[in-house]
């Protein structure tokens, strides 16, 4: 009270210096603040905050408005897209599925494709609903082609070994246990890989093939059809009966019952005159499964045909000549030339 009446009057006592007294004088300084700021204030301000008519909040909201007015319908766009896009995904891998199947497929291939083809399929969808909502997939496309082309150069074999297995699953020139030849490998398929082909020889070896040389080299499937002719040739010596030769080897022939006439009558001919021999070529057609039994036998029958018959079977045959001594050769004697003298007296780098 005191204090208040000092205040008044123009006298205004000293501070005081204990700590109750500089916590009164702060107390007054903050009424004092907020007095000022009363004073001070605009009511049209504040009606402006409290209507909604102030400038910078106005825009604010409205922005904000329009950017959700804006967003939810690309956003409700990019929801559909992406609901339909895998339901999409899901029917055309069921269908690559089921055409797989119609083909007999291997299962790995089915599983692999079916795989690859989803994840494309999602990755596509995805990118459209991106850039339905605004969301620029222009740098994730060209990351992942760099990535793509950069696996591609590091793993090139691998990938033309990928690419011949699925040519060779799909296309199928050879399947399991066929028998084919392919450059200097010959055997049965064992098995169809993704990256290579096992095959097995008679000599009882595996031979692991990579399937892009399968795939890109001229090859020979000795077992594709189900039927398959058997070429024999028989030698006999020069100034045998051919008439003679031919019917012995007509009764080989229909002597193995394994030979198949109804898919083609056999042929017997002679196909070359060799140095040493009249060669002749049968020909006889039998089932792929009994193909190695005729190989087996009818050579053997052959020969203990021609034997009883008494049909001669040549040797090779070389003619040695003997030739008589001569006289040894002797070289005439030959004059040197004299050269011109305007010859002799060139020098060599002269030009002259």
């Amino acid at each position: 009270m005191a204090i208040a009446a000092a205040q008044k009057s123009g006298n205004t006592p000293p501070p005081p210096q204990d700590e109750f007294g500089q916590t009164v004088m702060a107390q007054d300084s903050i009424s004092q603040a907020l007095k000022d700021s009363i004073k001070n204030m605009d009511i049209t301000d504040l009606r402006a905050v409290v209507t909604g008519e102030n400038t910078f909040i106005k825009d604010g909201l409205h922005q904000l408005t329009e950017l959700t007015i804006g967003f939810m319908p690309k956003l409700i766009i990019a929801i559909i897209i992406l609901w339909l896009g895998m339901k999409l995904a899901k029917m055309l891998k069921k269908v690559i599925v089921k055409a797989l199947d119609k083909r007999n497929a291997e299962p790995s291939l089915k599983t692999f494709l079916g795989s690859l083809v989803d994840v494309l399929l999602k990755a596509m969808i995805i990118i459209m609903a991106m850039d339905v909502i605004g969301i620029k997939a222009t740098s994730f496309i060209a990351l992942l082609g760099a990535m793509g082309l950069a696996i591609g150069m590091a793993l090139q074999g691998t990938l033309q070994n990928f690419a011949g297995g699925v040519i060779i699953l799909l296309m199928k020139p050879f399947k399991v246990d066929d028998y084919i030849e392919c450059g200097q490998y010959k055997g049965y398929i064992k098995e169809i890989r993704i990256f290579h082909t096992i095959m097995r020889p008679f000599n009882g070896r595996t031979i692991i093939i990579p399937n892009s040389e399968l795939a890109t080299k001229s090859l020979i499937n000795h077992t594709k059809e189900p039927q398959i002719r058997l070429d024999v040739v028989a030698s006999v010596a020069y100034g045998t009966d051919l008439h003679k030769a031919k019917e012995v080897l007509w009764e080989v022939v229909k002597a193995e019952p394994l030979v198949r006439w109804d898919f083609k009558e056999p042929v017997i001919a002679v196909s070359d005159l060799g140095n040493s021999s009249v060669d002749i070529s049968v020909w006889v057609w039998t089932t792929v499964e009994d193909y190695w039994e005729v190989w087996k036998h009818i050579r053997e029958d052959i020969y203990i045909a021609f034997n009883n018959a008494g049909v001669e079977i040549p040797f090779p045959q070389v003619t040695v000549h003997q030739g008589k001594e001569n006289a040894p050769f002797h070289m005439e004697p030959r004059e040197s030339e004299v050269r011109p003298a305007e010859v002799a007296d060139e020098q060599i780098g002269t030009g002259a």
